[in-house]
């Protein structure tokens, strides 16, 4: 009952700031939109895991608190696009769920937090994902699919890179070989689908050969003993999550005109 409240209250202050909302002009936005959720909630944990190692590189404590102000923005933006009762639920499960981590976020980052942490991350990106296949399914289109599916691979790009960084910060993760391996082979199958996509234009094609070249830095991690450079992890995933970004929004581009 006690933490019932207290969500209760954050909610209620939370929702009394002032926003500056993104503007969702399309289905396809609106996916692009809902798919980046999913991404910030493994980028916070890569920058959370940057900031614990006291690695600066990337500036990740001034990342992670942009991140946290863009999800809560985008959530609001989410919510007010959003006519289905049945999105509008999967929002506020979300926004419960992103409560209590951003009260987290708040305090300084230590391996004592870090499992918990990464438990609630994981729901949340659950919560996040189911979110945006709903607004891919009210889209109607086989454009809001693909926006779903470039669009996540944005968030296996931050996912890969934030397992190895904890890795890297000596946090015990019995998962970590399973939960990495679900992730290069959604990356790997998913590339493949983009790549035969009749919605994939030739530009597009160009930036998704660039993602392939920076993909083959983490099968050729997955398959060492080694330990990797924080810094050289952060740069790659940000590579192929700028790149991956670009071809999303082309898709929303393409199809929205």
């Amino acid at each position: 009952m006690k933490n019932k409240i207290i969500i209760s209250l954050l909610l209620i202050i939370m929702l009394s700031l002032p926003v500056s909302a993104v503007e969702i002009t399309s289905s396809e936005d609106a996916v692009n939109i809902a798919g980046k959720q999913r991404m910030y909630t493994q980028r916070i944990l890569k920058d959370y895991a940057m900031i614990g190692m006291g690695n600066t590189f990337g500036k990740p404590g001034e990342d992670l608190k942009k991140i946290s102000n863009d999800f809560q923005d985008h959530l609001e933006s989410l919510a007010t696009y959003s006519k289905s009762d049945e999105i509008k639920k999967s929002i506020e499960k979300v926004k419960i769920l992103w409560l209590p981590i951003h009260k987290t976020l708040a305090e300084a980052p230590s391996k004592e937090k870090v499992a918990k942490l990464q438990i609630d991350l994981d729901a949340l990106l659950k919560a996040s994902d189911e979110t945006t296949k709903l607004f891919a399914k009210a889209s109607g289109k086989a454009s809001g699919e693909i926006v779903n599916k470039a669009g996540r691979q944005r968030m296996l790009s931050q996912r890969m890179a934030s397992l190895y960084m904890l890795k890297v910060w000596e946090v015990d993760d019995p998962q970590f070989k399973t939960k990495l391996d679900e992730a290069m082979k959604l990356f790997k199958t998913s590339m493949e689908e983009l790549e035969r996509s009749d919605l994939t234009t030739e530009e597009i094609k160009v930036l998704l050969v660039k993602v392939r070249r920076s993909f083959m830095f983490f099968e050729m991690m997955s398959r060492s003993n080694s330990k990797f450079v924080p810094t050289l992890i952060y740069k790659k995933s940000n590579d192929i999550l700028a790149n991956m970004n670009s071809v999303t929004q082309k898709y929303v581009a393409f199809e929205s005109k």
